[in-house]
């Protein structure tokens, strides 16, 4: 037995943490405004369940995120739950299953918080909230510019007007080594190369393929560099098609948006493992933290897909700072309908529930810039 004192009840589980005021309302504000702008464009909201059956939760595209998902036992049917780690396979698994006969193209949005059994270095929260978009049973690339513009749309909404998208292809190394018969042994040491971006080490265990693939790795970053490099790579015929499909996507990018900054990176092939084209991440100047990435992938068993998920805490670490809403202090007695007035303008009011000697003084205490005197708002002078 032992008198050690009890924890803390602020104490919470590593890469949990409370949202404080005004964080918490600028994060539901943020999270509102990308939805608002994935309606305008005519993508439908959904919201999946916290938590599902395993078996369904972690079926399909879903089976990815099998070592992050949390899972417990429903003590209804004793039958073991998932408690959902990432959005996207449950977007896919409404769109196969109530939504099957819907017209295709099929479009949806959806936003909420998941629960990822590990963080990392760069982004240690466990619990993070997700908004995004999927556009359901069409493979193009318009398709693919589509959700990279709306994306754009909404961060540019919230003043990141300056991105950066780095589009991928990750089947296009996997594919290329396929069709060129590289052992499993080699490929084991050459896809290790390639993430590492060890230039020398692909260059000695690429074989056959050393050359291109060395040039394709150094090609890696402005998008007419790296698609020029493709252009002149000689490429297996099945890795041919992916790289004109990549190509392809990024005109249909820039038809739309000539300025938007697009990087291209060949022989990147770390998109989840249910991506089976074109995959883009975002990017914003001056950080490396991702405020949303995407891609496309196979919806059920055969439809085609694709969509992206954007970061809201990692947009608000990068976009400027939201102001919030002018907090007016109403003293009892304070004319309800000035009140309305002032709320539909956009102010906070906050009610005296009990009379005070110094209206300041009170609304100093509640953290109020203003006051409401008779028909006026008068500023608050600090202490």
């Amino acid at each position: 037995m032992t008198d050690d004192p009890p924890p803390n009840p602020a104490l919470l589980p590593s890469g949990l943490r409370d949202l404080l005021p005004p964080e918490a309302e600028t994060e539901a504000a943020a999270v509102e405004a990308m939805m608002d702008t994935f309606a305008a464009h005519g993508y439908q909201r959904v919201k999946p369940p916290l938590l599902e059956f395993e078996d369904s939760l972690l079926a399909g595209s879903g089976s990815a995120m099998g070592d992050q998902t949390f899972r417990l036992m429903d003590p209804d049917t004793r039958r073991m739950m998932g408690l959902r780690a990432d959005m996207t396979p449950q977007v896919a698994r409404i769109a196969t299953t109530r939504l099957v006969r819907a017209s295709r193209p099929l479009r949806l949005s959806y936003a909420g918080q998941c629960l990822r059994v590990y963080g990392n270095q760069l982004d240690p929260d466990r619990q993070l909230a997700q908004a995004g978009i999927e556009l359901i049973g069409h493979d193009s690339p318009d398709a693919d510019a589509e959700i990279v513009l709306v994306a754009a749309e909404a961060l540019a909404l919230l003043g990141l007007t300056r991105l950066s998208i780095d589009l991928t292809m990750p089947p296009l190394v996997p594919t290329l080594l396929d069709e060129a018969g590289t052992t499993q042994e080699a490929r084991a040491r050459l896809a290790r190369a390639l993430d590492r971006k060890d230039a020398a080490a692909v260059a000695e265990r690429g074989g056959p393929l050393a050359a291109t693939l060395t040039d394709l790795l150094l090609s890696a970053g402005a998008a007419d560099r790296a698609l020029a490099a493709l252009d002149a790579a000689a490429l297996t015929p099945g890795a041919r098609v992916l790289a004109d499909r990549l190509k392809d996507s990024v005109a249909a990018i820039r038809a739309r948006a000539p300025g938007l900054k697009l990087t291209v990176d060949p022989v990147e092939f770390r998109g989840l493992r249910y991506h089976t084209g074109v995959c883009m991440t975002v990017y914003a100047p001056g950080r490396h933290e991702e405020l949303g990435r995407g891609g496309r992938y196979v919806c059920g068993d055969t439809e085609p897909a694709t969509g992206i998920t954007l970061y809201p805490d990692a947009v608000l670490r990068a976009a400027p700072p939201r102001q919030a809403k002018t907090r007016v202090y109403l003293p009892a007695g304070a004319d309800h309908a000035r009140a309305a007035a002032l709320r539909a303008e956009g102010y906070a009011t906050v009610a005296a529930l009990d009379p005070v000697p110094d209206a300041c003084a009170e609304a100093r205490r509640l953290s109020c810039t203003h006051l409401l005197s008779g028909d006026a708002l008068v500023a608050v002078k600090s202490e």
